[in-house]
């Protein structure tokens, strides 16, 4: 097995759970829980467009330069889950059959001159397309238990939901 094989297992697998959380957001896309915090609606679209964007920009050439990394307007929570749908296969589609020595191969990420990092492109993917999409979805189901939002399950039972229960 490929080494990309498990990682899109991974993926496929947490897409399933990040689509319980999204469609759990309501119609309060405005709400935010500090002045300095992104507002519901930003961080679910920022959720439901990691694991595509990631995956573009860890295959992309390098070195690369920064992106100005902004997320579309979401005017809707219906959208969630499509865009999500979307970026999962984006991600599957260009890391399908990807080498296990292009997975090592040192990426760079740069801000004009300046390197910001270097390391394997399989860093970048479990990194920031995985963990910092877990991390991101973690932050969303805080948003929601403020907002009242009953949780689904995430990782077993939550104090609103239990899969396990008879």
């Amino acid at each position: 097995m490929a080494l990309i094989d498990g990682l899109l297992q991974e993926l496929e697998q947490e897409a399933q759970t990040t689509r319980r959380v999204l469609e759990r957001v309501p119609d309060k896309l405005d709400w935010r829980p500090h002045p300095k915090a992104r507002s519901l609606g930003q961080l679910a679209m920022h959720v439901a467009m990691i694991p595509g964007a990631l995956a573009e920009l860890a295959t992309s050439p390098s070195p690369a330069q920064l992106p100005n990394f902004t997320d579309p307007l979401l005017e809707s929570p219906s959208q969630l889950v499509p865009k999500l749908d979307e970026s999962i296969a984006k991600a599957k589609k260009i890391l399908t059959g990807i080498e296990d020595a292009t997975l090592f191969e040192t990426w760079r990420l740069m801000q004009g001159e300046r390197e910001i990092f270097a390391v394997p492109r399989l860093g970048i993917l479990r990194s920031i397309m995985l963990n910092h999409w877990y991390h991101h979805r973690g932050q969303l189901s805080v948003y929601l238990r403020e907002l009242d939002v009953p949780i689904p399950s995430i990782y077993g039972p939550s104090a609103d939901e239990n899969p396990f229960a008879p």
